[in-house]
């Protein structure tokens, strides 16, 4: 069944729509945007920073030296130890998510990573330098599935999809900034050249520990704990500027009480929920092909071994390595933020075929020029695969950067998103594991396939396309709450949307009374 999905009417996403009043203008919705990049827009620029970390720092000969040149698959456990240590905390964060809030979330892993980035960097052998980041690993996931899903639920719904494409745009701002730092630091002659970066990793984690409380709790988390005057208070100080008379206010609070309340009525709050449906096990599968497709598109090659796959065509020497890798990170960064931009123009399945047809033409064009480069000896063709690597970011960035979490906030309605982004996140970081450890005895030219080994990418590629075609359904242009039903039966949509025309119909006979009243005086 191709994915295609019924669009309805919905009262309160025409209403925000509708609202001339931009975001810059309204003091209190400004205030909660600038808040939300130090709170959790930094989130990812953990992620970034570490695969910059691990990239740029094998480029740095004290580096190599402490380690002992690692290769291989020991060079493989000293990446993949991250992605472990995520998959290994990932049970438990739905249980910190749901019963302690998002913001407590958030606060647990930033702990947990600033713990182990201090390890990281004043380690003395391998195995705590490992240790260390299956720590950070940890809790990384903690701060991404409860930060993903306070942006989306504290968003205004005009902006939602933009704020959390950036989520993941900022991955780009971590990654130049490693890249950065450990590009002037490589010229400490000592070790100090690799510590000073693993010890700013900590910087993001620091940003939201000072300041997760400046932002409120999840109106969706305080409704589901029947807080319901403190959900209102929140909805009315940033989705109506303190109007507690404000007819948005009112039906948006109506749609988020009767939605949760279906959902828990028909949910069991485990993770049995994720298969008692058809339309759960179907977001079950989307969620965790999501998962695997962001780590197993080939960006891992790019991101964490850019120095071995330009070895391979010729280019060896560090200093332009580095260079070229900062160049790149910046081009992710633009191609990111232009498409989180943008995002709202175009439905979300246009833009994941077209940025899955975009990433394979990138990855046939590379294989292409890599195979004449070294069979050939042809230095043009070694120049051309500098062009396809930096021909492959906005693609990915579009399908795979700014749209999975805005993609993954509207896929999983309340009482699945801590569990649905949770599997995403385990199904990403076994990925990354597996890709980690893979790809450098696969490129390896002497013990693997070298350039031959981009051809398996090439084909996993196309069947990504295919996947994608038949199983996406389409999620633009609709409220949180409205898609809490996506795979399931009208009824339920039904009742949200009379809960909503009840709440508004009842506010305008308050008013006329209050009108009457008046006259009669």
């Amino acid at each position: 069944m191709v994915g295609v999905t019924v669009q309805t009417d919905n009262r309160v996403h025409r209403m925000a729509v509708e609202d001339p009043i931009p975001w810059y203008r309204k003091k209190n919705l400004r205030y909660l945007y600038f808040m939300l990049f130090p709170c959790l827009m930094g989130i990812e620029m953990t992620s970034g920073f570490d695969s910059q970390i691990i990239n740029a720092v094998q480029l740095v000969p004290a580096w190599t030296n402490y380690f002992g040149h690692p290769t291989g698959g020991y060079k493989g456990i000293l990446a993949s130890a991250l992605p472990l240590g995520a998959v290994i905390g990932l049970p438990l964060i739905p249980l910190v998510n749901d019963n302690l809030g998002r913001r407590w979330c958030v606060m647990t892993g930033s702990l947990i990573m600033i713990i182990g980035s201090l390890i990281q960097g004043f380690a003395v052998n391998a195995p705590m330098y490992i240790v260390a980041r299956l720590i950070i690993g940890f809790g990384l996931p903690y701060a991404i599935v409860a930060g993903s899903s306070l942006i989306g639920e504290l968003a205004y719904p005009k902006e939602r999809a933009v704020l959390t494409s950036l989520f993941n745009a900022a991955y780009f701002v971590g990654a130049i900034v490693a890249s950065g730092v450990t590009y002037g630091t490589q010229l400490i002659p000592s070790d100090w050249s690799w510590r000073v970066p693993s010890l700013l990793q900590l910087s993001p984690s620091l940003l939201q520990v000072i300041f997760i409380f400046f932002i409120p709790e999840s109106p969706r988390y305080l409704i589901s704990k029947d807080r319901h005057e403190e959900a209102f208070k929140v909805i009315v100080k940033y989705h109506a500027e303190g109007d507690e008379n404000s007819e948005f206010a009112k039906a948006e609070m109506a749609e988020i009480k009767t939605t949760i309340a279906i959902e828990l009525e028909h949910s069991k709050r485990s993770w049995l929920d994720m298969v008692a449906t058809a339309g759960n096990r179907r977001r079950l599968l989307i969620g965790s092909l999501v998962g695997v497709m962001t780590q197993l598109s080939g960006n891992v090659v790019i991101s964490y071994y850019l120095g071995d796959i330009l070895a391979l065509v010729g280019f060896t020497d560090p200093q332009f390595a580095a260079k070229y890798n900062i160049g790149n990170q910046v081009w992710g960064l633009v191609c990111a933020v232009i498409t989180a931009l943008i995002v709202m123009r175009f439905r979300r399945r246009t833009m994941y075929l077209f940025a899955i047809s975009w990433i394979l033409v990138a990855y046939v064009g590379w294989t292409a020029s890599a195979a004449v480069a070294i069979e050939k000896h042809n230095d043009a063709a070694a120049k051309l695969t500098l062009f396809w690597i930096y021909f492959y970011q906005p693609g990915y960035n579009i399908g795979f950067n700014a749209l999975t979490y805005t993609f993954l906030v509207e896929l999983f309605p309340y009482a699945m998103r801590a569990r649905g982004i949770t599997v995403f996140q385990f199904f990403g970081k076994a990925a990354q594991f597996f890709g980690t450890n893979v790809n450098p005895v696969g490129l390896d030219p002497v013990n693997g396939i070298g350039w031959k080994f981009l051809i398996v990418y090439s084909v996993w590629i196309l069947v990504e396309g295919i996947l994608i075609y038949f199983l996406w359904p389409e999620t633009s242009g609709r409220t949180l709450e409205e898609l809490a039903f996506l795979f399931e039966d009208d009824e339920r949509v039904r009742k949200t949307v009379e809960a909503v025309e009840n709440e508004i119909h009842h506010n305008d006979s308050v008013s006329d009374e209050k009108v009457n009243v008046k006259d009669v005086v």
